[in-house]
Parts: structure tokens; C-alpha cells; sequence
């Protein structure tokens, strides 16, 4: 990993500055309540965020369905995973943000937290999908499916939870980056 990762990029304006703390605190009170919530509560699922989310996990299955029924089942969550990876890329490799960076991968954290009530649903079908209805009164819903096809539908909560608990890790690794970033800015700042 080179320097800059962790370094502050450049003097900041100090009204960037106060909004890159905004943002930091608005980003740590919602990890906080996401991570706090138990996964059943489906939280994520219901929050504004998801609706920012929903249109990747659309666009995935269209992306991914010339592979195949099951790529197209499992593109939804792809889609959703892949739109902040591929931000966090651009921050890192292109425009050299490391708090961009850090901001894009708590995106990709909630991603995984906000897929988990779903893989948790895949045998029970309760929760709402997009036109409102439930998957029992459908043919299921995409992680019904994926765990059909693989015969994995006995361990849809032990897999809902390794979601919750990747997004967790992820979130807190994002916000350490995070505040290092501002800490050190915060010293460019004062100087």
C-alpha cells in the first residue's frame, strides 16, 4: 500500500474539512445504528439508503443475465457490491481520495449489511420486494433462488449473518481509515 493512502491529501480548506467531519459523523451514527439492529429487523433494508442502492441491484440483474439464470439471480447483489468497489477504485487509482476512498468502502460495508435480511429470508420469503409483495405470494425472491440452486437453503441464516458480519467489518474499517484521514488533516489544518 503506498503512503498516500494514509496520508491527508494536500492543505484542505477548512470548510472541506468541517464537511468531511459532518460527513464522517453522519457515516459513524448510521454504522452504529445498522450494526446495532439486529438482522431480522431488516434496518438497512428500510432505510434511505436502500432506495440509493436499489437501482445497482436492478441494473445487476440486467448486467449479468446473458450468463445464465443463476448470474442473473445473484447480479442483483453483485451490482450492489461492484458500484461502490468500483468507486473505491476510482478514489484510490484515479483521483487519489483516500477519504473518498474510505467513505466509498463504509458504501460497500452497508451494501453487505443490506443484502443479509434477504439471504436471511430465503426460506421463510417475508420480507417486501420491489412491486410489494412478499415472495411467497412469487416465485421467491433472488436468494431463494441462489440457495435453491445450490442446495444451500438450510444455511440461509448462517450465510445472512457472514454478510452482517463482513459489513460490520468493513464499516469499522472504513470509519478507522476514515478518522485517521481527518485526524491527520485536522494537524495539516492547524499548522
Amino acid at each position: 500500500m503506498t503512503v498516500w493512502l494514509a496520508q491527508p491529501d494536500g492543505a484542505v480548506a477548512p470548510l472541506a474539512f468541517g464537511g468531511r467531519v459532518l460527513l464522517f459523523g453522519i457515516l459513524l451514527w448510521y454504522g452504529w445504528k445498522f450494526a446495532s439492529m439486529p438482522l431480522e429487523s431488516n434496518y438497512v433494508g428500510e432505510s434511505v439508503l436502500h432506495l440509493v442502492n436499489l437501482p445497482f441491484h436492478e441494473a445487476g440483474h440486467l448486467l449479468f443475465m446473458p450468463f445464465g439464470r443463476f448470474m442473473m439471480f445473484l447480479g442483483g447483489s453483485l451490482g450492489q457490491l461492484l458500484m461502490p468497489l468500483v468507486c473505491v477504485i476510482a478514489f484510490v487509482a484515479k483521483t487519489r481520495d483516500p477519504f473518498g476512498a474510505s467513505v466509498a468502502l463504509w458504501w460497500m460495508a452497508e451494501n453487505f449489511m443490506d443484502i443479509a435480511p434477504y439471504v436471511n429470508d430465503a426460506r421463510t420469503l417475508d420480507l417486501p420486494l420491489l412491486g410489494g409483495v412478499t415472495g411467497k405470494e412469487t416465485d421467491g425472491h433472488d436468494w431463494e433462488n441462489i440457495l435453491g440452486m445450490l442446495g444451500w437453503l438450510r444455511y440461509d441464516h448462517h450465510l445472512a449473518q457472514l454478510f452482517q458480519n463482513v459489513g460490520i467489518g468493513l464499516m469499522v474499517l472504513s470509519l478507522l481509515w476514515g478518522g485517521a484521514l481527518l485526524w491527520r488533516q485536522y494537524h495539516v489544518l492547524s499548522r
